[in-house]
Order: C-alpha cells, then structure tokens, then sequence
C-alpha cells in the first residue's frame, strides 16, 4: 500500500502507538518490565510470594491534543497457603475519537514440582475474564468535505462485550517463561465497520529470560525478550529487553533498557516520489525503579526511533505499587518477580 506525504501524520499516528492495529483490551506496551508482569500475563497471578497492587498512568506526546492515554489499577495475590492465585484489573484506555474502559478478574493455579519448597520449580496457569466496553466518537464529523461518508455514522457509539485471555508460566531457579493467548473469543465489534474490522483479535504473547546472578553479589543481571503477534493480520513485533537489580538493606534499586521492532512496517512515498519507501516501528524505552520496603516506585520514557513521527515528545509512564503479604521463605535463587 502506497501513502503519500498528505497522509503521512494519520498514518503515523496510527502506527507510533504499537505498529498494530487498535487494540482490544489493554495495549502491550513496556510496564510489563516495572515490575508488573501480571498485567499482560495473568498466569502470573499469585505467584509470587508477596501480593502486590500496581497503579500505572500513561502518556504520549504532550503537545498533541487528544493524544494516548491509559490507566491501570491491578492487584494480585495468592490465596492464603494454596496454590490458588487471584487477580484483578481495572483499565481506561483513550486514543482521540476511540476509548475503551473495562475490568478483568483472573483465577490462576501454581504447581510447585520441585521437592524442597525453597528451590523454585514452579509451572503456572491463568484465566482472566474482561467485561469491556468501547466508545467511538463521530459525532461532528458530520458535514465538510465528507458529508455522505457511509463509513461515518456522525454519532457517539459504544458497545460492550466480554472475552478471556488464558496464560502459562514456567519458573525454574532463574529461568523464566511466559506464554499468553489474549482475546481468545471472536467477536463482532458493531461500531467499525465491517470491510475493516476482523472478528479475530486474537493476540500472543511469548516472553523468555534469565536472571545472572554473580556469586556473593548484590547486584543482577535478567535479559529477556518478548515476541508478540495478531493471529488475523500477522503483524508482530520484537522487544529486546536488559534489566539490572541492585540489593540494599531498604529494598532494591533496578532500572533497564527495552527496544520494541516492528517486524512489517508501513510504505509510503513523499511529495509523490517514484520510489517507495518503508518504515518498521522502532522503540527505546529505558526505566527507572526502586523497591523501597513495602512500596514500588518506577518511571518510564519512551522514544520513538523513526524518521517520521507525529511528535518528538516521547511517552512517559509512571507506576506505583505496593507489596504486601508473605512470611515464606525466599526461594533460593536470584528470581526477582517471585521472591520481591
């Protein structure tokens, strides 16, 4: 597909927000490295040995009205001493004419194969079920240069739905994997349409790392990375993710870097050019976060690495949480997302 330049701020702004298409429930973006895996993972629910809730704002491109935004309110634990984990999310996602605003409860189950209960050897399972509901605002578009758009109701609609996202996770000392499959129910959504809308907003989500412990240290090392596509229209993405852990008496001290590739991109040509050009989304996102006690503090930027862009301001996010429950023993190993 060819763009030229007149159309280039839509589709990049459009495409800056992921690469992908709209999304149905909460987007993928990088809080999921704040500490906050069971957001987009709900086999993560409880698996751990504290509970944690986490609060999440978000937002891209300061100068640009009606710019992304999202908040997160999450909470997560397990079920006194059984292997029963228990989740639950509360989310308001906003991008200019098109919201969405929804809540999920997760039930999740952790089985503990390794003999002594200190050696982590853990393999879980997680289903979240979403009541969401979107809103599409068209009510003065209406008129101008497109008075008779079939495509353009010119009113405010909003639908509702439910659907499941189902998870596993495997732990084993300081190995970590998750798989995820978000949207599994195909649905209709009444208010796009139909030429451009799929029912199948089927999602995967595949993270993979490990945590480099040096020995008697106190500091960590956890590359990762996170490989995430939509079953429809097979677009996919990369992130290559390098964290680093600090240990004091207060808490911890960790912070990191993540890059997000689009593996397809979007073609254009500018001022009518003859040659045609392409462009894969490219994301820096380093951050920033403290454990102090009971409390969890972190701040995320984002940068996007393109040529064209819709703004150089960058996203900024920024979570609050709190850790509470416990009194096990701490596995022994260096596995952060379990033992803190």
């Amino acid at each position: 597909m060819k763009f030229n330049k007149t159309y280039l701020v839509f589709v990049f702004f459009a495409f800056s927000l992921l690469g992908f298409s709209q999304e149905r429930g909460i987007p993928v973006y990088s809080d999921y490295l704040t500490d906050n895996m069971y957001l987009i993972h709900p086999s993560m629910a409880g698996a751990g040995l504290l509970s944690k809730a986490r609060l999440t704002a978000r937002r891209q491109w300061f100068d640009v009205d009606d710019a992304p935004t999202l908040e997160t309110l999450s909470l997560n634990g397990r079920l006194s001493d059984s292997n029963i984990g228990l989740g639950g999310i509360l989310y308001n996602d906003s991008n200019g004419r098109f919201s969405q605003q929804g809540a999920y409860a997760t039930f999740a189950y952790h089985l503990l194969l390794s003999r002594d209960r200190v050696d982590l050897n853990q393999l879980s399972f997680g289903l979240s079920v979403g009541v969401l509901q979107e809103k599409l605002d068209e009510s003065d578009l209406i008129g101008g240069t497109n008075p008779s758009d079939p495509n353009i109701a010119g009113i405010e609609q909003q639908d509702s739905y439910f659907n499941i996202d189902f998870g596993i996770s495997y732990y084993y000392l300081e190995f970590f994997t998750h798989l995820t499959v978000k949207n599994l129910i195909p649905q209709k959504r009444d208010i796009f349409a139909e030429d451009f809308e799929t029912d199948n907003q089927r999602q995967y989500l595949f993270t993979l790392g490990y945590t480099i412990a040096p020995f008697a240290s106190d500091w960590s090392f956890e590359p990762s990375v996170m490989f995430q596509m939509k079953e429809e229209t097979a677009e996919a993405a990369v992130d290559g993710n390098f964290k680093v852990y600090r240990q004091f008496d207060f808490g911890q001290l960790w912070g990191g870097l993540s890059y997000r590739r689009s593996l397809d991109g979007a073609e254009y040509t500018e001022d009518g050019a003859a040659t045609v050009e392409n462009q894969k989304l490219q994301y820096f996102s380093p951050f920033l976060g403290i454990n102090y006690k009971q409390f969890m503090f972190a701040y995320t930027y984002t940068y996007q690495a393109n040529s064209i862009v819709l703004s150089n301001a960058g996203f900024h996010q920024i979570t609050l949480g709190y850790n509470f429950g416990g009194g096990k023993e701490k596995y022994h190993c260096n596995c952060p997302a379990i033992n803190y």
